[in-house]
């Protein structure tokens, strides 16, 4: 499930036309980091992992609609980056990547 979340996410992307060359290569990155990290932690919180992929996925979605709503962003962006409370020991390069990934779709959203 969480790899196929992963390439819906990546498709997504890949069809954004908002999104220059750099920006989509930037974002490629950090989603194979996001879905090793994800992978990792799925085998110890099966659930966790999913709720991230799923919120990563939503908020892409959220990020690269042809109409913008904005309050929709936040929000699904608010969930992704709660989906990662309470791993910053245990996974700390999940937790930052899961903070890039925020901050570069917040940023397509401006």
């Amino acid at each position: 499930m969480i790899k196929e979340t992963i390439s819906a996410i990546q498709a997504r992307i890949q069809g954004a036309e908002s999104l220059n060359d750099e920006r989509r290569r930037e974002l490629f990155q950090l989603l194979a980091t996001l879905e090793n990290e994800v992978d990792d932690l799925s085998r110890t919180h099966r659930e966790q992992a999913q709720s991230i992929a799923g919120f990563a996925q939503l908020s892409a979605h959220e990020a690269t609609r042809g109409t913008p709503h904005p309050q929709l962003l936040d929000l699904s962006l608010q969930g992704l980056r709660s989906s990662v409370d309470g791993f910053e020991n245990s996974h700390p390069k999940l937790v930052q990547i899961v903070n890039a990934i925020s901050n570069t779709l917040a940023n397509l959203g401006i």
